[in-house]
């Protein structure tokens, strides 16, 4: 985590003319669509901070509910100095670099085993960074020569995944959550990095890595995992972590087997 220590820089919301305040933010209320339901969408806006408040979409979400989009202005600021992200700490490598670093460095192949674990069937996000066929135009883990890649799919309960990981020897496990109703994504995280600490000897635990579009970066020791990866990640960004965190050029793995 990183601060970026530059000259004192403030900003505001940027609508039709450069600091005019003006923000556009969509909700629903649990209220069937018509003039009581617009009004209490503006009130709402208003209480968020926004004056004045335009109501610009309505839509009936089946009889019970609406969905709004509101656009206003809010007198908020944002200190750009105060602002912090998780900075990349490794470089980024080409597969290439990566088959070389892990043939290199660990003399045998990286083993991975990935899984959507709870519930969350939704497997486009462990897809997309271990099939083949890759994001983004790059190839997916399964590409790489030098990593042995387990995809255990979707719905993947969390004593499943340990008794896997195990049997696997995984250097890695990766964990995508989409579901995140109810916080049900931070919810099975801690579950699963709990389940591998008990499973597990201090300090001989695979790397644990998450991703999904609705994690906080910078909550990977909260969660009790190794890394968090957000939206837009690329299997070539995930492949150099992990040998950026599991390799070194002196043939042994950096954590305990």
């Amino acid at each position: 985590m990183a601060d970026h220590p530059t000259h004192r820089q403030i900003v505001r919301p940027y609508g039709d003319t450069t600091g005019d305040g003006m923000v556009q933010l969509s909700f629903t209320l649990p209220l069937p669509h018509d003039k009581r339901a617009e009004g209490a969408a503006l009130q709402l806006a208003g209480k968020m901070g926004l004056d004045p408040a335009l109501l610009v979409h309505a839509k009936a979400m089946g009889p019970d509910f609406t969905f709004f989009v509101v656009y206003g202005r809010v007198h908020h600021l944002v200190d750009v100095d105060k602002v912090q992200v998780l900075e990349r700490e490794f470089p980024l490598l080409s597969a290439k670099e990566v088959n070389a670093a892990i043939r290199a460095g660990l003399k045998r192949r990286l083993v991975v085993v990935g899984a959507c674990i709870g519930t969350d069937a939704h497997t486009v996000g462990i897809d997309a960074i271990l099939n083949i066929k890759g994001f983004a135009g790059e190839k997916g883990l399964e590409y790489y020569s030098e990593i042995t890649v387990r995809n255990l799919g979707a719905q993947v309960l969390v004593p499943d995944l340990v008794e896997r990981a195990r049997a696997e020897r995984a250097d890695a496990v990766l964990v995508s959550q989409v579901v995140t109703q109810r916080d049900a994504h931070l919810h099975n995280v801690r579950e699963m990095s709990a389940a591998f600490r008990e499973a597990y000897p201090a300090g001989t635990a695979p790397l644990l890595v998450v991703g999904g579009p609705r994690f906080d970066e910078t909550m990977a020791g909260e969660l009790g995992v190794d890394r968090i990866f957000g939206k837009g990640t690329t299997p070539g960004e995930v492949a150099s972590y992990l040998v950026h965190a599991l390799v070194t050029t002196d043939g042994h793995r950096r954590r305990a087997s």
